[in-house]
Order: C-alpha cells, then sequence, then structure tokens
C-alpha cells in the first residue's frame, strides 16, 4: 500500500482507553532503547510524566491523538496545559513503518489546530539533538529552538533542547 493510501486507513481519535496509556510507555521504551540506546529511565519518565498528565487530565484544556491501524496504536501525541495559557507537546511517537506517509504532519496540524481551538498564547516542547527529522517538523510549523542543556537524564549523554512556539491570535 502506497503511504498516501495507507495514511487513509490511520484512524486518530482523542480519547483514552485502557491500555493505552501503558502501551504507550512500553512503545517509548522499546523504540527509543533499540534506535537511541536510551536506558529504562527514559521509560520511567514517560510513565511519570503520563500518570501525571491523565491525573491532571482536563478534557476542555488537553488533548491526546492515538493513531490506530487495524486496531493496534502506531502513533501518539498529546496537549498538556500550563500555565498562562501555554500547551506543551509530548510524548510525539510514530512506529518506524508509520514514518515518512504525512502523519506526523496530519498530527501536527491537529495540535496546532487544537492551540487556536483553545485560544492558546504559546507552546513548547523538549526533545534531544538526536531528533532531527522531529526538529524537522516542529521548525515547519514555527517552532523554534530556544534552550539547550547537557543531560545524562536518559542513560546516556545527549544535549536536550526545548522549542517554543508563539501564537498571533
Amino acid at each position: 500500500m502506497n503511504a498516501p493510501s495507507l495514511l487513509n486507513y490511520i484512524n486518530i481519535r482523542t480519547d483514552f482507553k485502557p491500555g493505552d496509556i501503558g502501551y504507550i510507555i512500553y512503545l517509548h521504551g522499546r523504540l527509543y532503547s533499540k534506535e537511541y540506546g536510551y536506558s529504562i529511565s527514559f521509560e520511567n519518565y514517560v510513565a511519570l510524566g503520563l500518570s501525571e498528565f491523565y491525573k491532571d487530565y482536563d478534557p476542555h484544556k488537553d488533548r491526546v491523538w492515538i493513531c490506530e491501524h487495524h486496531d493496534k496504536i502506531v502513533g501518539f501525541i498529546l496537549a498538556a496545559h500550563r500555565e498562562n495559557n501555554t500547551i506543551q507537546l509530548r510524548y510525539f511517537i510514530l512506529l518506524p513503518e508509520y514514518r515518512g506517509i504525512g502523519l506526523g504532519r496530519k498530527l501536527m496540524l491537529r495540535f496546532i489546530d487544537f492551540l487556536y481551538e483553545k485560544k492558546c498564547k504559546s507552546a513548547y516542547l523538549w526533545t534531544t539533538q538526536e531528533q532531527v527529522a522531529a526538529a524537522s517538523l516542529y521548525e515547519k510549523f514555527g517552532f523554534v529552538l530556544t534552550e539547550q542543556k547537557e543531560s545524562t537524564s536518559f542513560g546516556k549523554p545527549l544535549i536536550e533542547q526545548r522549542y517554543d512556539l508563539t501564537l498571533s491570535n
């Protein structure tokens, strides 16, 4: 199946179902270990963050986009409300076989639409210097690199990067 037609068969839902949180944590742990050599500390970081998100989840201020193909989660992104009418983009992940088909762009469009719908002033995200393709996508949507810091939080030396987006409503 070619990329444009595959994209048409991916369902994107905005609600959690039992098993979703655990599976999303699992995907992050497995993929980031395999692709970037991150330790289990990264999986724990994702688990703690998703637990916090779900505990404070407000459907009027927060959003998840869960991508499914044949009832299997193949992608995920969330928008978490923060102070001062700001949103944090977190846990953006796509299975390797679903990259490069336009799904990341589609999720970013939904994220940006959500920001405008909620009349947000700004958004931000944290990533690492290894996420070159993701950073390129963020920049295409107007995010700007604003901060960098050295870290060993995920079991290896890396550079954490913050990207910010200011909206004109």
